[in-house]
């Protein structure tokens, strides 16, 4: 297989991974400048991310499905196609429950997830930035380890907004719409975590 081949499938992760970005941006401008009135128009610009984003990956399926030689393992390019698309639609989910739940205003401890969800995001691009080389790239691993660091952070996050939700929020539909936002802020750390653990997958098959 030529290099060109080769590098269409690196170079389609990397875009994909690029419209996660989009998409973190896109959340956490929505937080901060919050407006209930504009929520379903943020809503809409996100949701053209997300469809780029799925055209990107079955792009990357159309071609593998005629593909006689790959770079890396067939699996491992379906699983990674749909991995770093997840993370997408994780992002989308968040501005969806919020939409959905009419939300007013927006709790502070969102805004500290919705930063790690973007610094996730951007290792993440990082990484896949460095994947075509991982043979001899030196900060690939670096970029792992950052992004499985940054889920820990939004673990830790997770809890502590859920502790002082339950312990300072006296309207029940509050807390239960709420903890809804909060499970799907730390489902984007999540998703990019996966991400970085089948590229680790990958390099260790493939060393």
């Amino acid at each position: 297989m030529s290099k060109k081949q080769d590098s269409f499938y690196f170079d389609n992760f990397l875009a994909c991974a690029d419209y996660a970005c989009q998409a973190s941006q896109l959340l956490d401008q929505a937080l901060r400048a919050y407006d209930p009135a504009q929520i379903k128009e943020r809503l809409d610009e996100m949701h053209k991310v997300e469809h780029a984003a799925d055209d990107k990956k079955h792009e990357l399926l159309h071609v593998l499905a005629h593909a006689f030689i790959t770079p890396i393992e067939r699996e491992d390019i379906i699983l990674l196609g749909q991995n770093i698309d997840e993370v997408t639609d994780k992002i989308e989910d968040v501005l969806l429950r919020m939409y959905c739940n009419n939300v007013q205003t927006v709790r502070p401890d969102a805004l500290e997830l919705s930063g790690v969800v973007i610094r996730a995001c951007e290792a993440l691009k990082g990484m896949l930035e460095q994947f075509a080389d991982f043979k001899r790239s030196k900060s690939l691993q670096e970029y792992i380890i950052r992004i499985n660091t940054l889920e820990e952070e939004a673990d830790q996050l997770f809890i502590s907004s859920l502790r002082t939700l339950h312990t300072t929020c006296t309207d029940p539909l509050e807390v239960i719409v709420w903890r809804e936002i909060y499970i799907y802020l730390e489902k984007c750390a999540d998703a990019c975590e996966h991400v970085a653990d089948t590229v680790e997958s990958v390099v260790m098959k493939n060393s």
